[in-house]
């Protein structure tokens, strides 16, 4: 399951809302049929000018304000307040205010006005409003619904007000004020009013905190102005949005706690106490893992044989209602229906673990890196994975997704919802992201670790025969580990033959324009511990092209490393990180007989660049009538800041510059 956030941004601003519900709608939150003049607020967020600071954004929030009302049981109550100018027809999205609500998050009412340019209303009638489920993927079963408005008369100029006031969840003491957009915002404010006695703690991320101005007594008010859009449009291989807008986590009753690392340790305390007893073994499920176990002579066979079994035989598979959002099933269901979400899985995972004497907990991330921030302590995050404890001394190297805890404990990642990578790798997306490790008095923010290159990249091997018309005829073989094998494994998993020889042909057809090949076999698909294998048959009418008596061709037959980085390649300046994707060690080596008559009359210079966080090396060499390229790139991290954007520049240019090389061969 992608695990929700406490209370995920529910601005009715479609670009800033989130997850949603499926219940019927109460009567209180139907919109009047009878229409009502618009409230003071909105006309007057309707007469702020439109600053001329906002370019060529689209639209531009001109208001946006949230009331949390907490009672003394610290039951919160939320109400926003939302207007927004539409400056051009693509615009008009961002007036579609929306809103989620489930079981346990009522939604009181919806209203909303339209203010026209010249000066006319019009509020939005129930037609105007529509109802549907949260996620419409078949294995997601959410009691979760979200009810959306297509304005009337959303036209350029005009602006829309909308209001929302909202029951949040009872078990929830926490809000996450998401205070940036990709569209300019003028004002914006959240105000929280607590009961006598109450308190809060505050936490920011990627923008400097502001100070609240106390309204009245328990009442406190932060208020924020010209807040930039986060416009990436134009900008590639970022880290994803959500990992860098700007944003605010306010926290009251227990979860108000002072200092960041109290405030991570209470979340984790929260979540383990929310999962108490779920993860209980039953006779059965520790009959399952001694038996899985049974003469298993290592702690990695023991763990693959458990994890295997997971991946294998537990669906992933979605129900929920209200606070099954965050509270997992017992392990016994899980266990007895083969069923369940990234928790459920998780919760299973420790419970068969415990059964052999190995300790696992609770691991809350996101499955985008970068969206968690360790400075920002809050329930932001959509998934549950798993910490496993390692003995002190344990050093197999297929255990390779290791970190340490606080306390000097090693911990091993894994991901038991991700069905095609093995126990002892974590996926490209959770290398170097931060997550909550929920573990008692020792709960606390956690950085998952960055994998050594040996353990993913692909080695690809081809012997091709050349022609004197210029056709090239051969095989190749290529072995994927680690993060590569993960994902063409998704593929052949969720793919038929016919959609796989088309994406092969595809893939091939970039470097042999001439391309025909009749078929394709993959080794060791269903054995995630050892490498994915595949061979190929393939041939080019007119690889090499004739220039009077020489033959030109690229002795790199095959893939390309190439990461096309626009904005980085030609030099403009660069604010945010550049993803590299993961690290891993790819490397080429063909070989192509060339045909009788010829000899290899000139070749590309050999390359070699160097910079910390990758390298790249290629060589041609001639022995006999064999023409070998071979070649080596590796990549030793999954982001780098943007003050290395230079040397990104220069090793991709190297790159581009040797996959273009033309060997010459000429008539003897």
């Amino acid at each position: 399951m992608e695990r929700r956030p406490s209370n995920w941004p529910r601005s009715s601003l479609a670009i800033i809302a989130a997850a949603a519900v499926s219940l019927a709608v109460p009567p209180a939150m139907l919109a009047k049929d009878k229409a009502v003049p618009a409230p003071q607020w909105a006309l007057d967020a309707a007469k702020t000018p439109t600053p001329s600071t906002v370019g060529d954004a689209p639209a531009v929030v001109l208001f946006d304000e949230y009331l949390i009302t907490v009672d003394d049981q610290n039951h919160a109550v939320e109400r926003e307040r939302v207007a927004v100018r539409i400056l051009k027809p693509q615009g008009r999205e961002y007036s579609h205010c929306e809103i989620s609500y489930d079981a346990d998050e009522k939604l009181n009412y919806f209203r909303s006005w339209t203010l026209t340019a010249d000066g006319r209303q019009f509020q939005a009638m129930e037609s105007d409003f529509t109802d549907h489920g949260a996620y419409s993927a078949p294995v997601l079963q959410y009691s979760e619904r979200i009810r959306a408005l297509k304005p009337p008369a959303s036209d350029p100029g005009s602006v829309v007000a909308c209001e929302t006031e909202e029951y949040l969840r009872p078990y929830m003491d926490e809000e996450e004020w998401d205070i940036q957009a990709s569209i300019p915002i003028v004002q914006e404010a959240l105000e929280l009013a607590l009961p006598p006695g109450g308190h809060y703690a505050e936490s920011w991320r990627k923008y400097e905190p502001v100070k609240p101005v106390e309204i009245e007594a328990n009442h406190l008010r932060w208020e924020i102005k010209a807040m930039p859009a986060l416009d990436l449009e134009n900008i590639h291989s970022t880290p994803a949005w959500g990992a860098l807008a700007a944003r605010m986590s306010i926290k009251w009753g227990d979860a108000a706690v002072k200092g960041t690392d109290n405030q991570w340790r209470a979340l984790g305390l929260w979540q383990e106490q929310l999962e108490e007893h779920r993860f209980d073994a039953t006779p059965e499920i520790t009959a399952k893992a001694q038996e899985l176990t049974a003469g298993a002579p290592d702690l990695y066979t023991k763990l693959s044989r458990i994890t295997d079994f997971i991946q294998k035989n537990v669906r992933y598979f979605v129900v929920e209602r209200g606070i099954g959002g965050w509270q997992a099933h017992y392990a016994a269901d899980i266990f007895r229906n083969r069923y369940g979400d990234c928790k459920d899985k998780s919760t299973l995972l420790i419970a068969m673990l415990q059964s052999i004497g190995v300790r696992a907990h609770y691991l809350h991330v996101d499955s985008r890196r970068g969206i968690i921030d360790p400075a920002e302590p809050s329930l932001y995050g959509n998934h549950m994975i798993t910490a496993i404890e390692l003995p002190e001394g344990e050093n197999d190297p297929r255990l390779a997704a290791r970190t340490k805890a606080a306390n000097g404990k090693p911990l091993l990642i894994f991901d038991p919802t991700d069905e095609e990578t093995p126990v002892g790798l974590i996926r490209a997306q959770l290398q170097g992201a931060w997550g909550n490790l929920a573990n008692g008095a020792d709960s606390q923010v956690l950085q998952m670790p960055v994998l050594p290159p040996e353990t993913a990249g692909l080695n690809r091997k081809g012997s091709f025969t050349l022609t004197a018309d210029g056709g090239l005829t051969g095989d190749v073989t290529e072995i994927f580990t680690g993060d590569d094998a993960t994902s063409e494994r998704w593929f052949i998993k969720d793919n038929d033959s016919k959609a796989m020889h088309e994406k092969l042909e595809q893939g091939l057809g970039r470097d042999l324009t001439n391309l025909t090949f009749k078929g394709f076999e993959f080794a060791q698909t269903d054995d995630l511990t050892k490498p994915l294998d595949l061979n190929l048959h393939v041939s080019d009418t007119n690889y090499a092209h004739a220039s009077g008596p020489l033959l030109l061709l690229r002795p790199r037959v095959l893939g390309t490393h190439v990461r096309v980085v626009n904005d980085v390649m030609e030099g403009k300046p660069r604010a945010y990180a550049i993803e590299l994707g993961h690290p891993g060690r790819w490397s080429d080596s063909f070989d192509i007989a060339i045909p009788a008559g010829y000899v290899v009359d000139e070749t590309p210079d050999p390359v070699e660049v160097n910079v910390d966080f990758a390298s790249y090396k290629s060589a041609i060499s001639v022995k006999g009538n064999l023409l070998h390229y071979e070649r080596e790139y590796v990549v030793k991290d999954v982001e780098i800041p943007p003050a290395k954007a230079a040397d990104f520049r220069r090793l991709e240019s190297a790159i581009l510059s040797d996959e273009k090389g033309t060997a010459v061969l000429k008539k003897q």
